[in-house]
């Protein structure tokens, strides 16, 4: 009985290890749990091609939006974890979820496994050209001198609470009024209907080059190569408003490391092909910046830091 059961679970293990010798067997699909043709999709589409290639199978993306990308997140985390169902997940459903959804149906830690981070942006704090502000010192004293019209746009949590992050810093209170996107934010903004929004640069951009936005600060680091004229948040006097949103590749818990590890070594060549490189840039995203070990880490770190803004701001997103 005994070299029986020891028998097929050789014979088990030797399967599992052929498997994995021979990935992938068969396509490999991507799910996106936001609509066809936005910043996330089109990046996913992107790298999948190249994947494809490197693969030498077909890389399908499947996109399920709804409910802040926690469909999507459930279909992937109860799928097998054999490397062949994954998905393209921004920061929103990864770490912003986690962060105002108290009974979320799934953790971002333990039911998911980072394979690699894919793209990062920093997002642009903007106003109408009408109004007075031109800097975000500028901007909390008009809030603060006109409660009646301090307001902003978010669309998901991730702008809410990088919004309320500034609310902080700035000691003031602006009310948040949520909107299902960014276009639609943009859109509010420019109609006057709210004061303020903090945006991702895409959605922006077309209106900031043609002055029909006023870009008062960027969230990274160093100035934009598109906006060179717009400062950093930091030298705008807020340097721990730094925020970078980003879109990395995952697989459900238990995907075998050595799947892992060739995924990650493909979605690494996919960033550096000059066609990628080329056609981030024209999106004004980074490509990469993370192994799936450090985006681990990283995605800890932000849940730990966006909670603590949630607290300390006292909000709740209705999504």
């Amino acid at each position: 009985m005994r070299i029986a059961r020891w028998l097929i679970l050789t014979l088990l293990a030797v399967g599992c290890a052929q498997a994995q010798d021979n990935y992938p067997a068969r396509p490999v699909r991507i799910v996106v749990g936001l609509a066809p043709g936005g910043g996330i999709d089109v990046i996913t589409r992107i790298v999948a091609q190249r994947l494809s290639e490197g693969l030498g199978q077909n890389v399908v993306v499947e996109n399920r939006p709804g409910a802040s990308g926690i469909i999507a997140a459930e279909q992937v985390m109860k799928a097998a974890a054999d490397g062949y169902t994954l998905m393209m997940a921004p920061s929103g459903p990864m770490v912003f979820n986690a962060v105002m959804f108290p009974k979320l149906s799934y953790s971002p830690v333990s039911d998911f496994v980072p394979v690699a981070m894919v793209a990062s942006f920093p997002l642009i704090a903007v106003v109408h050209p009408a109004t007075p502000a031109r800097s975000l010192r500028e901007l909390a004293d008009f809030a603060r001198a006109n409660p009646a019209r301090a307001n902003y746009a978010a669309s998901t949590a991730a702008f809410q609470l990088a919004t309320e992050l500034f609310n902080l810093s700035a000691g003031i209170k602006m009310e948040n009024i949520n909107y299902k996107g960014t276009n639609e934010s943009i859109a509010a903004l420019m109609a006057g209907d709210v004061l303020f929004t903090i945006a991702d640069s895409g959605p922006a951009s077309a209106q900031l080059r043609a002055g029909k936005l006023r870009g008062l600060a960027v969230t990274s680091p160093r100035r934009m190569e598109s906006f060179p004229d717009i400062p950093t948040v930091a030298e705008a006097g807020f340097p721990d408003l730094e925020v970078r949103l980003w879109s990395g590749l995952f697989a459900p818990a238990g995907t075998p490391r050595a799947v892992l590890r060739r995924l990650e070594d493909e979605v690494g060549r996919a960033l550096a092909h000059p066609e990628v490189r080329e056609r981030f840039a024209t999106l004004t995203v980074s490509g990469g910046g993370a192994s799936g070990e450090q985006l681990g880490r990283i995605l800890a770190q932000e849940i730990e830091r966006w909670g603590a803004v949630a607290r300390r701001a006292n909000v709740k997103f209705n999504p």
